[in-house]
């Protein structure tokens, strides 16, 4: 299998819109994890990440031009015990409080669909690290329409028990820009993970189309102890 490079193909398309990578860095010691959001309207530029608890909430960079904050104000990273949950919507809580009632990362999203945007449909696209006794695994989830029929979900789940050092998976909303927005097709693609986590977050978001993006968030996570480190960038400032 031939693992991609992760900066060209975050910058193949000018609109990915929302994007997951997961991975493990290229010495093996760490669990990597990033996601970015862009947008093509005000309403989606108008944001930022900001840190909340061990993980991240979207907010209004100005909160008097914000317009609509359904489908873009939510926590897309909340931690639970050895499992960090990464997501494009408000199905992070879906996740956290169905593992946290005994679910599985899969059937906690049996009660989720794509985004109910039309007549985009936009997939929800999530992950979940489990960091636990010097181990390492991770899931990603798609959910989303047949083709654009809205009366038909296509599910799919991806499971990665035993990663090697400097691969990951890299999955995003869209396939390109349009109208309607293109929704992602096939299976996570394999990609490099590469440097140190400042070298990482500085060439991943220099690959994202600099009209559209709007945030990203990176963190390496230490397999052996647990201890975090996270990066934040804001086009907002």
């Amino acid at each position: 299998m031939e693992y991609l490079d992760l900066y060209e193909e975050a910058g193949r398309t000018s609109y990915p819109g929302r994007g997951i990578v997961i991975g493990v860095s290229e010495d093996g010691r760490y669990a990597v994890s990033a996601y970015f959001i862009m947008g093509r309207s005000s309403n989606s530029r108008n944001r930022v990440f900001v840190s909340e608890g061990d993980g991240i909430r979207t907010q209004a960079f100005d909160p008097t031009k914000l317009e609509d904050p359904s489908l873009i104000i939510y926590a897309p990273v909340r931690v639970l015990g050895p499992y960090t949950i990464v997501t494009n919507g408000d199905q992070t809580d879906t996740v956290y409080e169905g593992m946290k009632a005994g679910q599985s990362f899969e059937e906690s999203l049996r009660s989720r669909r794509f985004e109910p945007d039309a007549p985009n449909y936009t997939p929800r696209i999530s992950g979940v690290m489990h960091v636990e006794n010097g181990q390492f695994d991770y899931q990603l989830s798609i959910l989303k329409s047949d083709n654009g029929d809205p009366s038909s979900d296509n599910r799919y789940t991806f499971a990665y028990t035993t990663p090697g050092k400097g691969q990951g998976r890299f999955i995003h909303t869209y396939m390109g820009d349009g109208d309607p927005l293109p929704s992602y097709e096939g299976e996570p693609a394999p990609v490099k993970i590469e440097g140190d986590i400042d070298s990482f977050t500085s060439k991943l978001w220099e690959s994202l189309n600099a009209d559209n993006k709007v945030s990203l968030f990176t963190r390496f996570i230490d397999i052996k102890t647990g201890e975090y480190v996270t990066r934040i960038v804001n086009k907002n400032v």
